[in-house]
C-alpha cells in the first residue's frame, strides 16, 4: 500500500480526510500554541498473554527518542520485555533487518528501491513499512534570529551549491534574505546531518531537489547535535525533525515558492500538506506473508497504533496518525 517514494500530497490526502471528519482534535487561537490530541477512535491497548523476550530497534536518529518512549510505555504492560535501541541513521535500518540484528527498523524516509530489493533478495518478499507518525521537518535558526520566512528556493540556495530550485544567487549572508543592521553582513553558519541519516536524504530530495550540499555544511551525527549547534551559534541555520525543537531554537515558516504564503511547522499544516517539508515517520518490520507474527513483535506494533502509543508521539513533539491510517497499517500484520 506504500509506494516506494510517497510524496507530500499523499500524506495530505491520507490525513486531510481525517481532519475533515473530525477524528483528530486540533485547536488553536491567536497567540496560543496548538493543542493536539489523539484520535478518539483509537483503541486503548489491552495486554495479551505469551508476550516476553527482547526486541532490537536499529535505525533513525530522528525517531530515537520516540522508540525509547514507546519502549518505556510498552514495558509498563510487560515489565520483563526489553527493547534495545540504536539510532545512528535511517540507512542503518535495512541492513539490520536483513541480517536479523534488529526486528524494528525506524526510518524518517521511505526505503529506497535498492534497499527494498536487497531485502527481497534475502527473504523473497518485501519489507513491511508502517506509517507510525507525522513530522514537519523544520528549518531551525537560533531563537534570537528575526527571520520571518524563507522560500524553498532560498532554503536551497542557502544549503546547496547546485541551486536546482532556480534561485538567482548563492546565499551566504543573512542580509541576502532581508535581515538588516548587525545581521546583514553576518555569514550564515550551516548545520546538517550526515549521509547515514534519513533526514539528510529527505531534505536533499525535497529541499535541494537532489542537488549537492555545500561543503560548508557541518554534518552532525544526530538531530540533537544540530539543535545544540544552532543554540550556541547565533548566526546558524540547520534542519531536523520538529520533535527536537528546544527553547534555544525557532522553526522558520516556509513558503513553497516566492509569492506564496509562509506556513509554520505545525500539525495542522503538516496534515494539510501546506507545510512543504511534511513527512511520515516509518517503522519497518520483517513480516512474512501468510505467517503469524511473533507475539512480542505483534503486540509492540499494535501498541504503537493505540491511544497510548499515539499519545507518546505527541509527548515526543511529533504528530499522531488518525485511526483510519492506524487501521490501514495494522491490516498489514494479517
Amino acid at each position: 500500500m506504500i509506494s516506494k517514494r510517497p510524496r507530500v500530497g499523499r500524506l495530505a490526502l491520507s490525513i486531510l480526510l481525517a481532519l475533515i471528519v473530525g477524528t483528530i482534535s486540533l485547536w488553536s487561537a491567536p497567540g496560543v500554541a496548538e493543542v493536539l490530541k489523539v484520535d478518539s477512535a483509537l483503541p486503548a491497548y489491552k495486554t495479551a498473554s505469551g508476550v516476553s523476550g527482547n526486541l532490537s530497534s536499529i535505525g533513525s536518529d530522528t525517531m530515537n527518542n520516540l522508540m525509547t518512549l514507546w519502549g518505556e510505555q510498552f514495558g509498563k504492560f510487560y515489565p520483563n520485555v526489553k527493547l534495545q535501541i540504536e539510532g545512528k541513521g535511517s540507512s542503518t535500518a535495512p541492513p539490520a533487518l536483513i541480517s536479523g540484528t534488529a526486528q524494528l527498523g525506524p526510518m524518517s524516509r521511505p526505503m529506497k528501491g535498492t534497499e527494498v530489493d536487497a531485502f527481497e533478495k534475502k527473504f523473497g518478499y518485501k519489507p513491511t513499512g508502517l506509517r507510525s507518525s507525522v513530522d514537519a521537518l523544520a528549518v531551525f535558526v537560533n531563537k534570537d534570529n528575526p527571520i520571518q520566512c524563507l522560500t524553498m528556493e532560498q532554503v536551497d540556495a542557502i544549503f546547496s551549491k547546485s541551486r536546482r530550485h532556480g534561485y538567482k544567487e548563492d546565499i551566504t549572508t543573512w542580509g541576502q534574505v532581508g535581515l538588516k543592521g548587525d545581521w546583514a553582513n553576518r555569514p550564515i553558519s550551516l548545520f546538517g546531518r550526515n549521509s547515514a541519516s534519513g533526514t539528510y536524504g529527505f531534505f536533499k530530495e525535497h529541499a535541494l531537489k537532489n542537488g549537492d550540499y555545500k561543503n560548508e555544511v557541518k554534518e552532525q551525527p544526530g538531530s540533537a547535535s544540530v539543535v545544540q549547534g544552532l543554540t550556541v551559534d547565533r548566526y546558524a541555520i540547520g534542519y531536523s525533525g520538529i520533535g527536537y525543537a528546544t527553547a534555544g531554537v525557532r522553526a522558520v515558516p516556509i513558503a513553497e515558492k516566492s509569492g506564496m504564503p509562509c506556513t509554520e511547522a505545525t500539525a495542522e499544516n503538516a496534515y494539510a500538506g501546506t507545510y512543504p517539508l511534511s513527512r511520515f515517520l516509518y517503522v519497518y518490520i520483517n513480516k512474512a506473508p501468510g505467517k503469524a507474527m511473533d507475539p512480542l513483535m505483534r503486540e509492540f506494533v499494535k501498541f504503537m497504533f493505540t491511544s497510548q502509543g499515539q499519545e507518546v508521539v505527541i509527548k515526543d513533539g511529533y504528530f499522531p496518525v488518525p485511526n483510519s491510517i492506524a487501521k490501514e497499517e495494522l491490516s498489514k500484520l494479517l
